[in-house]
């Protein structure tokens, strides 16, 4: 009996550095620097990037000039920006963008799966931001931007502890009947396994299919690029990742960093798996932020670089 060959369908990669990879960082990045980066992933190969979330910046004063970094965005054909918006009035935000040199081309709205998390982070239980999303995809949509929404919390959450996957598959099959063009779930805590993660992608895109799914994965516990593999065996072809695995959620105790873009193009990379970035740029990258941030970024795979023979040393028993 012959084996099933494995896939090697191509990944698209959303790069979400500029808004998960810096909103919890406690000394403000110069909005020179924020844009410089952007452009910096732009030359890795990115096509998609989150540019910045419309929030109060009082509760997240990183993401107080987002709309100072969206006028200076570059023209970038090909690359397309995204606002987070965790209510009407960010979608507003995000619309307004429209009349500018360089407008938005997508707005990502957020469903938190628990409760409680979702009333810390947002001020509502689900049953509100269902009706809320609902409301702003609907919005996002009519004003010509492309509307997606992330479902917070899909693997647990940091208050409630397991999140049931029958939830997750509800909340998406609702958001996917609200107009969705595309659903991410999001391990925003970092509590997933692999097996966890390929179930439930697995029976995501059953629910939601033709609707595209993303994952966004936060890399606490280290099992982040084995929670992507897992995901993309299950059907996913689109992630989320920060440059240098930078990030957290101000509101969500214990979050770590997000995958680094790194290690999704190594892994897929060494794979056969093709990502439209470049590596050695990325890597370059990654060292110029680190001196932006004032220190080592925390991607292992920014640190460790591709797999290269070394020379033998001079010597040695051969």
């Amino acid at each position: 009996m012959s084996a099933t060959p494995f896939p090697t369908d191509p990944v698209s990669i959303v790069e979400v550095s500029p808004r998960d990879g810096l909103q919890n960082e406690p000394n403000l990045v110069e909005t020179g620097s924020k844009l410089a980066l952007i452009g910096r992933l732009i030359e890795m190969g990115a096509r998609r990037i989150e540019v910045a979330s419309f929030v109060n910046p009082r509760r997240v004063p990183q993401m107080g000039d987002a709309e100072a970094v969206i006028a200076g965005l570059p023209a970038a054909p090909g690359v397309r920006f995204i606002g987070l918006c965790l209510n009407e009035r960010g979608v507003d935000r995000a619309i307004a963008t429209l009349g500018g040199a360089r407008p938005l081309d997508e707005a990502g709205c957020v469903l938190v799966a628990s409760d409680t998390f979702g009333v810390v982070n947002q001020g509502q239980k689900i049953e509100d931001g269902i009706a809320a999303n609902s409301a702003m995809l609907k919005k996002a949509r009519t004003a010509g931007l492309f509307a997606q929404v992330t479902i917070s919390a899909a693997f647990g959450c940091p208050y409630e502890g397991p999140v049931p996957a029958d939830r997750i598959v509800d909340l998406a099959r609702r958001m996917a009947d609200a107009g969705a063009q595309e659903i991410a779930l999001a391990d925003t805590i970092g509590v997933a396994v692999p097996a966890q993660v390929g179930d439930l992608t697995a029976r995501v895109i059953e629910a939601i299919a033709p609707i595209p799914i993303r994952l966004h994965l936060h890399d606490t516990r280290g099992l982040a690029p084995a929670n992507a593999w897992a995901g993309y065996q299950a059907g996913c072809r689109t992630f989320d990742s920060a440059l240098g695995g930078l990030g957290g959620c101000p509101f969500a105790p214990g979050a770590a960093g997000n995958v680094g873009t790194e290690e999704l193009l190594y892994l897929f990379g060494r794979s056969g798996i093709a990502t439209g970035y470049d590596l050695d740029t990325t890597l370059d990258a990654n060292r110029w932020f680190a001196t932006v941030m004032g220190r080592a970024l925390p991607s292992r795979a920014g640190k460790a670089g591709d797999f290269q023979p070394r020379p033998i040393p001079t010597g040695a028993n051969t």
